[in-house]
C-alpha cells in the first residue's frame, strides 16, 4: 500500500507542565481507569518540552520508527516505552504508521526529583500527537482537541490526563461535575475563588531517590486492600466537601481535607500487602514543624505528597514572603542537598513554535 503522507513532513513543539494532586487518584481497572475522581493543581514552572518531527517513511512496514532523545542524548529506556507507547495507540492515531518520527525531550526540573515528569511528558506528547492529526486531516474543535489530548495523555500515564488544563483539573466520573468522565479530564477553574488561582507550591526534596515501589506497582495492591471501597467512598465525599471550600474561599478547611488525603494516601501503601512506607524521617520531621508553625504563626501553609517522600507545600501568594522565609531558614536543612524548587499554579499546556 502507498504511503497516502509521502509529501507532507512538519514538526510541533508543546510545552506541558507538571501538576499535583489534591484528592488522590490510587487504584485503578481497565486501561488507566481510576477508581475514584480526583482534582490537581497544574502547576507552571515544573513543565517538559516535547517536539515530534515527522517526515515520510523510505519503506512500505508499518513498524513505528522513532528516534528518541531525552535532553539531547540517546535514551535507550525512554525509547522502548515510547515506542511501546505508540504502537499500543495506533489505532487512535493510523497515521503513525507511514511517518517516521524523531522526538526530543526536555524537562525544566532535574529528573528524579520527586515531580511527575511522566504527567508533563507524556501530556506534552499527546498534545503533539492531535496536534499532527489536526495538521493532516483538520475539523478538530479547541473542546475536542485537548479532550482527546487528555484521553491519549492518560492512556500513557493516569494523571497526565490533568495537565493539559489550566488551574485545576478533574478526571473521573464525579455526581457533582458536569461532564466528568473517566475518561479523561475536563478543566475545573471558572467557579472557584480566584485565590486559588495564584496558589503557590515549594516542592522540597527530602530524597531524589528512585522510589522503591513504582506508582503502577502501588496502584495494583490496591485490589487486595481491605481498605479499599471505604477509600473509593472517602475520595468522593473529600472532592465535594474540597469543591465546596474552593468556590467558596475557605483556605482552613481546603488544608485539612489536602493534607489528609495525602496522610490517607500514605496510609494505603502502609496498609498494602506486602506494605511499603515512602515517607522518611525527615518528610515527618518538615510535616511537624509546618503544623507548629502554622498554629503558631496563624499563617495558612499546608502540605501534600504524591507516592514519595517529597512535599509540595501549599499557600496564597500573598504569604510567599513569609512562608518562603521559613522554608529557608527552618526547613532547608532537612532536604537533600537544601534543594527546593518554587512552582505556582499555571495556565496549562501551550504550544510552541
Amino acid at each position: 500500500m502507498s504511503n497516502p503522507f509521502k509529501n507532507i513532513q512538519g514538526e510541533v513543539c508543546w510545552r506541558s507542565p507538571s501538576n499535583i494532586a489534591l484528592v488522590k487518584y490510587w487504584g485503578k481497572y481497565g486501561n488507566q481507569l481510576p477508581r475514584n475522581a480526583s482534582i490537581s493543581f497544574t502547576l507552571n514552572n515544573a513543565y517538559s518540552e516535547m517536539s515530534v518531527k515527522y517526515q515520510p517513511k523510505a519503506s512500505d512496514n508499518k513498524k513505528i520508527e522513532l528516534k528518541f532523545y531525552f535532553e539531547e542524548k540517546e535514551n535507550p529506556k525512554f525509547e522502548a516505552k515510547i515506542q511501546s507507547f505508540l504502537e499500543s495507540i495506533v489505532a487512535y492515531f493510523p497515521f503513525l504508521q507511514y511517518f517516521s518520527l524523531e522526538i526530543h525531550s526536555h524537562n525544566s526540573f532535574p529528573h528524579s526529583t520527586g515531580i511527575a515528569s511522566s504527567a508533563s511528558s507524556m501530556s506534552a506528547l499527546a498534545l503533539c500527537l492531535v496536534d499532527i492529526e489536526n495538521a493532516l486531516d483538520g475539523g478538530l474543535r479547541p473542546h475536542e482537541f485537548f479532550e482527546k489530548a487528555s484521553k491519549i495523555a492518560r492512556l500513557g500515564s493516569g494523571s497526565a490526563c490533568r495537565s493539559v488544563f489550566p488551574y485545576l483539573a478533574v478526571w473521573g466520573k464525579h455526581p457533582e461535575i458536569s461532564l466528568s468522565s473517566n475518561e479523561y479530564a475536563v478543566p475545573f477553574h471558572e467557579t472557584v475563588h480566584p485565590i486559588f488561582k495564584t496558589y503557590k507550591d515549594a516542592i522540597l526534596i527530602v530524597s531524589s531517590d528512585e522510589k522503591s515501589v513504582s506508582s503502577r506497582a502501588g496502584h495494583a495492591l490496591m485490589e487486595g486492600n481491605p481498605y479499599a471501597e471505604s477509600r473509593y467512598k472517602q475520595a468522593e465525599t473529600n472532592l465535594t466537601e474540597l469543591i465546596s471550600a474552593m468556590k467558596a474561599g475557605n483556605i482552613e478547611k481546603f488544608g485539612e481535607i489536602v493534607e489528609n488525603e495525602a496522610l490517607t494516601l500514605h496510609a494505603l501503601m502502609m496498609c498494602s500487602t506486602p506494605s511499603y512506607m515512602l515517607m522518611l524521617p525527615n518528610t515527618l520531621k518538615i510535616i511537624d514543624l509546618i503544623k507548629t508553625y502554622r498554629a503558631e504563626k496563624g499563617v495558612p501553609l499546608y502540605y501534600t505528597l504524591d507516592a514519595g517522600p517529597n512535599l509540595h507545600l501549599l499557600y496564597p501568594s500573598e504569604k510567599a514572603n513569609e512562608v518562603e522565609n521559613f522554608i529557608q531558614l527552618e526547613l532547608l536543612k532537612y532536604c537533600e542537598k537544601e534543594k527546593v524548587i518554587y512552582d505556582e499554579v499555571g495556565k496549562g499546556a501551550t504550544k510552541l513554535k
